[in-house]
């Protein structure tokens, strides 16, 4: 397990947190290697997911990655995990591609049901992401925590335990609750 000194992180951060503290403090190769291997994939699987083809989706990808090496020196671990920025990143880039229009004929929808999302349904996905980090504020924060780390680390429960020191009964107990509660929250600012 990798783990450079990093003196102004909080005391429990992510494996790819200190890997983006690693690039960012020591411009460490290695490092930005484990991210771009780990992140990748994902990335270019959730921006397929959003619509964008093979090619463009490896562009962004590119593009994203070029910007974690780049803009490094911005990530601040007391605000977001490296795994929240790097999305972050990730999703500004794909809205800047989109405000932009299809720049290649062949990225151009076939039909009106594959389109890309309109201004409308990326301002209700901004509302939401919104309402969904309020929601998370205000849980406890034994709970925010432990969603933080098996929805944004992506941690599985038998890891968070053995970083917690939690029983697993405990972290199943506490996330449950936790999403019980996002979810009538949620269900709330639907229903008005």
């Amino acid at each position: 397990m990798f783990s450079p000194p990093v003196s102004d992180a909080p005391a429990e951060v992510s494996e790819v947190t200190r890997w983006l503290l690693a690039v960012r403090d020591q411009r460490d190769r290695a490092a930005y290697a484990r991210l771009f291997t780990h992140f990748a994939p994902r990335l270019k699987a959730m921006l397929m997911r959003a619509g964008l083809r093979d090619g463009r989706a490896e562009d962004v990808v590119q593009d994203v990655m070029l910007a974690v090496w780049h803009k490094a020196h911005q990530f601040d671990p007391h605000r977001a995990e490296a795994s929240g920025w790097i999305y972050r990143i990730a999703r500004n880039r794909h809205i800047d591609l989109i405000r932009r229009g299809p720049a290649i004929a062949e990225d151009i929808p076939e039909t009106a049901d594959e389109a890309g999302p309109d201004a409308f349904q990326i301002l209700a996905l901004d509302q939401e992401q919104q309402a969904l980090r309020d929601a998370l504020l205000r849980l406890a924060p034994e709970q925010s925590r432990l969603l933080q780390k098996a929805y944004f680390e992506e941690m599985p429960h038998t890891e968070i335990s053995a970083v917690t020191g939690l029983p697993l009964g405990t972290i199943k107990s506490r996330i449950r609750l936790g999403l019980a509660r996002i979810r009538r929250e949620l269900s709330d600012l639907r229903s008005s």
